[in-house]
């Protein structure tokens, strides 16, 4: 399919085609493949995400931006952008991944759309990234509840492992420290089928589970 048809909904007239052509290429293809890309890609669309976020919600901190920024560059998030773009239309794969459905598989489909916002933002720079990721994130900028998505950690994890059809964490007291007035919790939340080991602690053993709670829904956000 030509790519003038991806560029009209991007937004967006490569000045050098090239890039767009290497963006789409799986390294199954052949070389010059989009890793690179991808790599340069994610960089941009973090930074450009957590701008938008920074500038929308002025009341949130550190770690409440965070979370946000994490939910919104997942690659579930990037599927579903990839596939309003119909980008599995477009890309090149190797024979294997063709009669495997790799154009329809979610991991490739999301390093595609950010290996094309790292070839645009050489293309045409920072500034015509950003305005790109703008435009791909608009719908999801407009239906953003911080509300909903900062539940507390344990609650948050929960849920999202819940509508993934994972089984629930597991919260292992690893260590208690000082005395029996003035104690410190060590806890780890065990997510085996994300491989995940996050570690938490606080003052009371609830503190230290929302604490690793915590940590672990940033990474499970990533995965």
């Amino acid at each position: 399919m030509s790519v003038f048809a991806l560029e009209h909904k991007l937004g967006y007239h490569f000045s050098h085609p090239q890039l767009l052509q290497q963006a789409l290429t799986h390294r199954s293809y052949g070389s010059p493949h989009n890793e690179r890309l991808e790599f340069l890609g994610d960089s941009v669309l973090n930074c450009a995400v957590a701008s938008a976020l920074y500038e929308r919600f002025g009341n949130l901190d550190e770690g409440e931006l965070s979370r946000l920024r994490a939910s919104l560059v997942r690659q579930e998030t990037l599927h579903r952008i990839a596939d309003v773009l119909n980008l599995g239309d477009h890309l090149k794969l190797g024979e294997g991944e063709l009669k495997s459905g790799g154009f329809r598989r979610p991991s490739i489909l999301a390093d595609a759309l950010e290996a094309i916002i790292g070839a645009l933002s050489l293309d045409g720079g920072f500034e015509a990234a950003r305005a790109l990721v703008g435009r791909l994130y608009q719908p999801l900028f407009a239906d953003l509840d911080p509300g909903k998505l900062l539940k507390d950690p344990k609650t948050a994890l929960q849920e999202l492992l819940q509508g993934r059809r994972y089984g629930l964490p597991k919260y292992v007291v690893k260590a208690t420290h000082g005395e029996a007035h003035d104690q410190a919790f060590e806890v780890d939340c065990l997510i085996p089928e994300l491989d995940i080991v996050a570690v938490g602690t606080g003052g009371s053993r609830r503190a230290a589970e929302q604490e690793a709670a915590k940590h672990a829904l940033e990474l499970a956000l990533q995965r």
